[in-house]
């Protein structure tokens, strides 16, 4: 049994959507840390008010991104087959749940902007600038969810370039308008957290259209048209439904848990809450590698299953689990590495700093949990076939384990926010044992296209 693939094309496809993946999100997070620094200068009440609004875009994100999972899911698996009618038709059952998600957080935060913040802490000042924030965020959902499904869609047949594109921009137009509109520079007016808000939403406009320029008029694989989307295939929309909606729940309760996480931490004090954004923050950038291993081992794991190559799947598998540990590593060994320097760009109080330095000393350890477990079961697992195993392990983990040890830990038995902190990050280093046997059994291995789009439902096991 060979543990290394000598499969050349292979190492190409991983390694070249791994760096384009792992680039698009690092620009991404590094928007997020630049977003964080600026906030964090103008004032530590409208980091935390902003962190909390990024709560809400978190849980969002979320669901989207189960929404864009899905898709990617069916997509490759199809692209593996080399079929774009199918995927096409996908993309628009996508789009279309992705764009009601979008408005139904649209309407929420703006009818009920205090009530949402409400849940997340009781700081009234953190509160007022988080309402703030929430009041321009809002309008920027609906564009955001577009966006994000069309690029799981370029994703899921193995086009990550545009991604690239995309952050690159968002990252030009939201630096430098934070820089004129937080602070008040080249003749701007200075609007501090609204200031924030409106740049974002700017740089939404600006990566949809990109995007819809470059879906429209550029792409060659799919050629994508505007009709395309309102083509509603009954067949293929229960289908992305079976299978999406297992990865749309998977994501709506992880983004949850993260909410309540936040509170739990919003509870324990300001400083809490904005250690626990600027820990995020960096965490985030130095784990691009990580998630970016994940979406490049999806694509390759569903174009495999969808030719039904068992032996190279097989390979590919013990290949990828191997290159996840290794990721794990120089995630973990670069981030704590870098936590000084990077703190020292924050103008916080010293308890916030303190306290932030010892969050990131956490995740520079869990993070190589992070590394392996959630590539081996988001990526391998989920794009093998099997999207609700996913659902089942975070529901237990999350809401069975870390919610209720971490709520017991700061409410009754009064530990410090560092103490309870490891309780909400322990997950990451448990599931591995779970993703090692999982993921070595093919259980998880189902094909889930269709010969005809009108053929029988239940998709045949591989």
């Amino acid at each position: 049994m060979r543990w290394l693939t000598k499969d050349r094309e292979f190492y190409r496809t991983f390694f070249s959507m791994l760096a384009y993946i792992a680039l698009q999100n690092l620009i991404v997070y590094g928007v997020n840390l630049a977003d964080n620094v600026m906030i964090g200068a103008y004032s530590e009440d409208a980091l935390s008010g902003v962190a909390l609004v990024n709560q809400i875009q978190f849980l969002l994100q979320m669901i989207v991104n189960g929404v864009g999972e899905g898709l990617a899911v069916l997509g490759a698996q199809y692209w593996g087959q080399r079929k774009t009618g199918p995927i096409k038709k996908v993309v628009s059952a996508a789009t279309f749940v992705g764009v009601c998600f979008g408005l139904l957080f649209m309407v929420v935060t703006i009818v009920a902007p205090r009530q949402v913040l409400l849940l997340l802490t009781n700081e009234e000042a953190v509160i007022q600038e988080g309402m703030v924030y929430l009041s321009v965020m809002s309008y920027s959902y609906v564009i955001f969810c577009l966006t994000t499904v069309l690029l799981a869609a370029m994703r899921s047949i193995q086009n990550v370039k545009i991604g690239t594109i995309i952050s690159l921009s968002t990252l030009l137009v939201n630096v430098a308008l934070n820089y004129c509109l937080i602070f008040g520079r080249l003749g701007f007016p200075r609007l501090g957290t609204q200031g924030a808000a409106i740049a974002t939403l700017v740089a939404r406009i600006v990566e949809l259209g990109i995007m819809a320029v470059y879906v429209l008029c550029a792409e060659k694989k799919l050629r994508m048209r505007i009709q395309d989307f309102f083509h509603f295939d009954k067949v293929l929309f229960r289908d992305f439904l079976r299978v999406g909606s297992p990865v749309i729940l998977s994501g709506a309760t992880w983004g949850i848990a993260m909410g309540v996480q936040t509170a739990i931490l919003g509870r324990m004090g300001a400083a809490a809450i904005a250690a626990n954004s600027i820990a995020s923050a960096i965490f985030s950038v130095v784990s691009v590698l990580s998630y970016g291993g994940s979406s490049a081992s999806g694509v390759i794991t569903g174009m495999a299953v969808g030719r039904g190559d068992m032996g190279k799947l097989k390979e590919y598998v013990r290949t990828m689990q191997l290159l996840f540990l290794t990721i794990g590593v120089i995630a973990g060994v670069l981030l704590f590495a870098c936590k000084d320097l990077i703190l020292s760009f924050y103008t916080v109080a010293a308890d916030t700093r303190q306290l932030a330095d010892q969050f990131i000393s956490v995740l520079s350890v869990t993070i190589m949990g992070t590394s392996y477990q959630v590539a081996c079961l988001t990526g391998i697992v989920r794009a093998g076939g099997n999207t609700k195993f996913v659902l089942y392990n975070d529901l237990i983990f999350m809401w069975g384990l870390v919610l209720p040890l971490s709520a017991l830990g700061a409410f009754v038995w009064e530990l410090s926010p560092l103490v309870v902190f490891i309780f909400l990050k322990c997950d990451q280093i448990l599931k591995c044992f779970v993703a090692v046997w999982q993921v070595n059994s093919y259980h998880w291995v189902r094909r889930l296209t269709r010969e005809e789009p009108a053929s029988d439902p239940q998709p045949a096991k591989a």
